[in-house]
């Protein structure tokens, strides 16, 4: 449910959905996604022992499916950053990029930041497919690479049948992948 996967990675997950939610405690302290809404209590019971969710700086978004943005709300302080395909998606249609229409009124409150290439010693890997505004994050000073829900431990691709995929695109993206050096793949579940 919560434990460190490198020196300063800590992650926790989420019991509803196996949602990941990672904590990158480096010169500024980094959420990757919030996980879902559902396991809220728990992720405030466990990563709340570790962290002061007030003191959190930055938050990044894999994607804004409502089990990766669920809890945005818990990190007052954070400014909140997802690639820019995701924030059009968003603002074109909320109900059909966060897939929960509560969720996505509650996150309609959220100033998002587009993200740039390279981002507190972050890389960021544009990979349409599972949505079109999904990326990954390299994190090559601990060969980790937070693939959200492009592709998850087992090898196996995210689902493309949504309202924002692109299926089209998700085999560039799982190639764009395979030439990462990672040592690590931090999923967006634990499935």
């Amino acid at each position: 449910m919560f434990g460190k996967i490198s020196d300063d990675v800590w992650k926790f997950t989420g019991c509803s959905d196996k949602s990941n939610v990672y904590f990158i405690d480096s010169a500024k302290k980094i959420i990757i996604d919030t996980g879902n809404r559902t396991d809220r209590e728990h992720l405030k019971n466990f990563l709340g022992r570790a962290i002061d969710f007030e003191k959190i700086d930055v938050v990044v978004f894999t994607h804004l499916h409502y089990d990766h943005c669920g809890n945005f709300d818990l990190f007052p302080n954070a400014e909140m950053y997802a690639s820019s395909d995701e924030i059009t998606a968003f603002k074109n249609n909320p109900d059909d990029t966060v897939l929960d229409a509560v969720v996505a009124e509650k996150f309609s409150s959220v100033y998002l930041k587009p993200l740039p290439a390279e981002f507190l010693g972050l890389k960021v890997v544009e990979t349409p497919g599972h949505t079109s505004g999904s990326v990954c994050l390299w994190y090559e000073k601990d060969k980790i690479l937070f693939t959200g829900d492009t592709l998850f431990g087992n090898k196996m691709q995210g689902r493309v049948d949504l309202p924002t995929s692109m299926p089209d695109e998700m085999k560039n993206s799982i190639m764009r992948l395979i030439e990462i050096p990672y040592k690590v793949i931090a999923p967006g579940h634990d499935y």
